[in-house]
C-alpha cells in the first residue's frame, strides 16, 4: 500500500469529533521539547535521533516496541535535584518508578540515595552497589523476610506504615542487636489534585498512619518506647503527578504542627522530615513542571516558615523524585501495523506493543504525545488513537493524537516520556514479551535490560 492508498479519518478542526486533546501542532515534525529527553532531536533527513543514534538504526538493532533511555539526561536530572537540594538535604531515587542494576550504579556515581518498596528492588539495589545506608524501606505491607533482609543489610531507614510494623520492624531488630533507624508515614489528609489510584495522602487509602484521629501521635509514642528503633522523623506523600505546590504546603504544615506536638509530649525534636515525591512531568505540550531549584526553595521556604511559626529547629528535608527523573529520559518506540480510518471520529493506528509494556492510559487514564519519527511529512494531520495488539477495547497507548494523514504501516512512532512505570508495570498478558530497556549515551546503545524470549516465558511455566 502506498503512504496515501488507506482512505482518511478526520483531519481538520472544524470537522473534529468532540474529546479531550490538543489541536494538532502547526508543524507535526517540530517536537516539542517539553516531553523528549535532552539529546533527541532530528537529523538531516528528519529522522528522530536519541544521543545521536538515528532510531531506525535502534530499531534495526534492537528491535521494537523497545524503551530507549538517554542516559546522560538521565544522570543530567540526578545532579540538578542534587544541586537544588544541596549537601543538607537528601534527595532518595523512588526506585518504583524504574529500576535496574544500570540505573542503580548512576544513582551511586551521581550522588543520589534510593528509596525502594519490596524485596526485589532491594535485592536489585544490593546487587548493584548501593550502600545500604544509602537506602530507604518503604511499602504498606513489608514481609517478615523483607524486614529482615533490611535490617540485616544495614538500610539508613525504613518508614513505617502501621502498628504492627512498628513492632515487627522493633523485635527484629531487637533480636539482632541493633536500633533501626525508622521513620514514620503519615497520612495527612491532603486532597492532591490527581487521579483517585495515585492519591495518597487522604484518609480513605491504604498508606500511611492517619494524623487526624491522633494514630500518628500514638504511633510516635509507640516508636518511642521500643529499644529496637531509633525514631528520625515523619514522612509524607501526598500523590503523583502534581504541579501545584499548595498541597504540599499543608501537608508541611501538619507534619511541622505533630513535630511541635512531639517536642511538647516528649521533650524531642525529630530531626528529618520526608516530603516524598509526586512532582509531575510533562507527558503533553498542556504540562508544565516545575524544575528542581524551584521545587526545592518552594519546600525549604515552607518548612522553614512553618518551623519558626512553631519555634522548632528546622529539621533535615528529604524528597523522593522517581518519575521527575527518569520519566522525561526515555521513550517507547513502536513499529506501525494496521491503519483503521473510522469516518467522522479518528483513525486508529496499531503498533506492536501497547498495555503490556504501558499500562498507565488504561489504568490511569494517561495521556501521552505521540510523533512520527522515522522521517518527516508534509501531509496534513488527522486524528488518531493509538491502540495496542492486544486482545482488550481498552488497550490504548494514546488515546486522542495527531499524526500526519500519509502514515503507513511499517513508520516508526514513538511515544515520549515513558520512562516511568511502564517498564516497571510492563506484563506478560496475551504472553507478549516485555520490551527491552536500551540506554543510549554519546553515540552508542547498549541494552541494560534485556528483551524476553518466548524461552522465558517457557521457563517458568514447569506445568
Amino acid at each position: 500500500m502506498s503512504r496515501s492508498a488507506h482512505p482518511a479519518g478526520p483531519r481538520h478542526a472544524d470537522v473534529l469529533p468532540e474529546g479531550h486533546y490538543s489541536a494538532p501542532a502547526a508543524d507535526l515534525n517540530v517536537l516539542d521539547e517539553k516531553v523528549w529527553s535532552r539529546t533527541v532531536t532530528r537529523d538531516a533527513d528528519g529522522a528522530l535521533t536519541v544521543g545521536g543514534i538515528a532510531v531506525a538504526r535502534l530499531a534495526e538493532e534492537f528491535g521494537t516496541p523497545a524503551y530507549f533511555l538517554d542516559e546522560s539526561d538521565f544522570r543530567a536530572r540526578c545532579r540538578a535535584w542534587a544541586d537544588a537540594f544541596g549537601p543538607d538535604a537528601d534527595v532518595f531515587y523512588a526506585g518504583k518508578a524504574f529500576l535496574s542494576r544500570a540505573v542503580v550504579r548512576w544513582l551511586k556515581e551521581e550522588g543520589l540515595n534510593l528509596d525502594v518498596c519490596s524485596g526485589g528492588e532491594l535485592t536489585t539495589a544490593l546487587d548493584a552497589g548501593m550502600p545500604a545506608d544509602r537506602i530507604a524501606f518503604h511499602g504498606n505491607n513489608k514481609t517478615v523476610a523483607e524486614i529482615e533482609r533490611a535490617v540485616e543489610a544495614g538500610v539508613g531507614r525504613i518508614v513505617l506504615d502501621s502498628f504492627q510494623e512498628i513492632v515487627r520492624v522493633a523485635h527484629i531488630a531487637q533480636r539482632r542487636g541493633v536500633r533501626q533507624r525508622v521513620q514514620i508515614r503519615v497520612t495527612v489528609g491532603v486532597e492532591a489534585h490527581t487521579h483517585e489510584f495515585i492519591a495518597t495522602a487522604h484518609e480513605d487509602q491504604k498508606f500511611g498512619i492517619a494524623l487526624a484521629d491522633g494514630q500518628a501521635a500514638e504511633a510516635v509514642r509507640r516508636a518511642l518506647s521500643l529499644d529496637g528503633l531509633e525514631l528520625i522523623g515523619v514522612h509524607s506523600h501526598i500523590g503523583s503527578q502534581i504541579f501545584d505546590m499548595a498541597g504540599f504546603e499543608v501537608s508541611a504544615r501538619r507534619v511541622v504542627q505533630l513535630l511541635a506536638e512531639i517536642r511538647d509530649e516528649h521533650g524531642v525534636e525529630l530531626p528529618e522530615i520526608d516530603l516524598g515525591g509526586g512532582l509531575g512531568i510533562a507527558y503533553t505540550a498542556d504540562d508544565d513542571p516545575r524544575e528542581p531549584h524551584e521545587i526545592a526553595k518552594a519546600l525549604s521556604d515552607i518548612v522553614t516558615r512553618e518551623c519558626e511559626a512553631a519555634k522548632l529547629r528546622t529539621p533535615r528535608i528529604s524528597v523522593e523524585p522517581g518519575r521527575a527523573i527518569v520519566g522525561p529520559t526515555a521513550f517507547t518506540l513502536y513499529e506501525v501495523g494496521t491503519i483503521k480510518p473510522l469516518e467522522g471520529l479518528r483513525t486508529y493506528v496499531s503498533v506492536d506493543g501497547g498495555m503490556s509494556d504501558n499500562i498507565r492510559t488504561a489504568l490511569y487514564d494517561a495521556e501521552y504525545s505521540v510523533a512520527l519519527v522515522s522521517r518527516t511529512s508534509d501531509a496534513e494531520p488527522m486524528l488518531v488513537r493509538v491502540v495496542g495488539k492486544h486482545c482488550e477495547s481498552g488497550d490504548i497507548v494514546v488515546k486522542d493524537a495527531f499524526l500526519p494523514a500519509d502514515l503507513a504501516p511499517g513508520d516508526l512512532i514513538a511515544v515520549p516520556a515513558t520512562g516511568a512505570y511502564c517498564r516497571s508495570m510492563a506484563s506478560n498478558y496475551n504472553h507478549a514479551l516485555r520490551p527491552p530497556v536500551v540506554a543510549v549515551r554519546e553515540g552508542e546503545a547498549r541494552v541494560i535490560v534485556r528483551r524476553e524470549t518466548e524461552e522465558d516465558l517457557l521457563r517458568l511455566d514447569v506445568g
